[in-house]
């Protein structure tokens, strides 16, 4: 039998001692090599890969947080560092963040409204045509009292309308303009009004900040110590730091007291390291705050979170319902460089000891609090943040381009049901989360512009949140009425409405 002609490529080359062309051999060592290198480089990358999702999922951090994250570690770089770094940050933003439209569609059902203007309340009705003769009304009011402001624009500067004689609950004392837009009263002070003393009712009234460039107008009320039963009801109150403000004072704290049906807005981005929280409550227990317009809490500068509303401080027994809290509407900081913002909060970013209700003794910022029936859309952050609440309970509320609902530190704990997040629900640093019929995003998922709740409405980049597909209902009845006025059927479905369209 003929032999085999060895191939070209190894004629010159001898054979090994068991009869094996010796370049073949070599090729096929060669061969292995870059095959090992190769496979190598594929489990490389799968274990980079892999890593970099369980380092993802460890951070719990949004790709809206990692943005504004990366971008300040960046500054100072090198040019090409911060050039990659910008790209990445653009990235997670475009994953993340709605692209929305110019047009936001308003609930009219909350906020300040002239058709909810209301007639004038029983009592002595005491006319005022100006800032000296309303100072002297509110100093000599007596129960029972409604003090009504004449059309007009009321400048206030210099000093605050000090509000010291109490009502009763019988006979409120009342300050009022007949019709929600009459009487301006423009702020060219730190307060217009310090309310001390209980039973008082502000409604009908626009109160404005007269430098809306700067971060000097703090409050339109401050209400503290013994003012209980205080109600702030179908007002206007823009360009301010924080709207209304409400704090202990000599070992008293205010109580029971109603912030209803109002609209906080502001022009500018707020120039001020003070913090900026259209609603700033701080242990006071059992206030009511509900149907209220909130947007444009920007700061202008960088520096801590901004809130649109917070409940801490030790307080008990709060509770925001049926609020609309756009963290950005008119004014836009989609990179959330001059700090996060945050919708609504139980404890904030935390309280001095010394000015918690107990002294810090029970180590928590609010007891008891309750977030439900909220709208809460276009923030940097989370939508609701919990730190330091116990027992709190986050229900029926619809979150929209936010991070989600984060329930922070162990003496958090809250019961988080039957809620609309376009985001994601999560328990940090030791924050007890306990779930039922949510419906939410992975944490993953965002990372790749997976945002399933926004599939949901009709076109979210307007706020248009109009069923387009419809959630599946859940078990039990919730009893009261939902964010559009609607009363709840025995099976309703998850979020703050039943129909949005009853809310336009």
């Amino acid at each position: 039998m003929r032999e085999p002609t060895p191939s070209r490529r190894i004629r010159t080359h001898e054979l090994n001692e068991h009869g094996e062309p010796v370049a073949r051999k070599r090729r096929s060592f060669l061969f292995r090599l870059i095959r090992a290198l190769v496979v190598l480089g594929m489990i490389s990358g799968m274990i980079g890969a892999g890593g970099l999702l369980w380092f993802l999922h460890q951070s719990e951090r949004t790709p809206r947080e990692w943005a504004p994250y990366l971008e300040r570690r960046a500054m100072g770089h090198r040019g090409q560092m911060v050039a990659a770094t910008g790209l990445v940050s653009q990235w997670l933003l475009h994953a993340d963040r709605l692209q929305r439209d110019d047009e936001i569609v308003i609930p009219a059902n909350v906020g300040a409204s002239v058709a909810r203007s209301g007639p004038p309340p029983p009592g002595r009705i005491r006319t005022v045509a100006g800032i000296a003769d309303l100072t002297a009304a509110v100093a000599g009011a007596q129960p029972g009292d409604v003090i009504t402001l004449l059309p007009g624009r009321y400048l206030q500067t210099g000093r605050n309308i000090v509000v010291s004689r109490g009502g009763t609950a019988t006979a409120p004392i009342v300050v009022r303009a007949a019709r929600l837009g009459d009487a301006v009263i423009e702020l060219d002070d730190v307060v217009a009004f310090k309310i001390s003393a209980p039973f008082w009712r502000f409604e009908n009234l626009v109160v404005r900040g007269r430098s809306p460039e700067n971060g000097y107008t703090e409050h339109a009320f401050h209400i503290v110590g013994g003012a209980n039963n205080v109600a702030i009801v179908n007002n206007r109150l823009e360009d301010m730091n924080a709207q209304i403000k409400i704090n202990g004072e000599e070992g008293r704290f205010p109580d029971s007291g109603v912030i209803r049906g109002n609209s906080f807005t502001n022009s500018k981005p707020r120039m001020t390291q003070a913090p900026v929280t259209p609603i700033d409550l701080v242990a006071g227990s059992g206030w009511i705050i509900s149907d209220n317009f909130i947007a444009d809490f920007i700061r202008g500068e960088g520096g801590k979170a901004t809130y649109g509303a917070f409940i801490k401080g030790a307080g008990e027994k709060n509770i925001m319902e049926r609020n609309v809290v756009i963290c950005e509407w008119k004014l836009r900081d989609p990179s959330g460089l001059t700090g996060e913002r945050v919708g609504l909060s139980v404890g904030g970013g935390g309280t001095g000891e010394t000015l918690r209700r107990d002294e810090g003794r029970s180590g928590l910022e609010q007891i008891g609090g309750i977030v439900r029936d909220n709208l809460i859309a276009f923030c940097s952050d989370v939508g609701i943040y919990v730190n330091k609440g116990s027992r709190t309970i986050i229900e029926h509320n619809t979150l929209l381009d936010t991070a989600g609902i984060d329930v922070r530190f162990p003496e958090s704990s809250a019961d988080v049901n039957y809620n609309v997040v376009d985001g994601v629900v999560r328990g940090r640093d030791g924050g007890l989360v306990r779930q039922v019929g949510n419906q939410s995003a992975m944490l993953l998922g965002l990372f790749i512009g997976s945002h399933p709740a926004r599939g949901y409405f009709q076109d979210p980049s307007r706020m248009d949140l109009r069923w387009k597909e419809r959630p599946e209902v859940v078990d039990g009845a919730s009893g009261r009425r939902d964010l559009c006025g609607s009363e709840r059927p025995r099976q309703p479905l998850p979020g703050a409405f039943q129909d949005y369209a009853a809310c336009r």
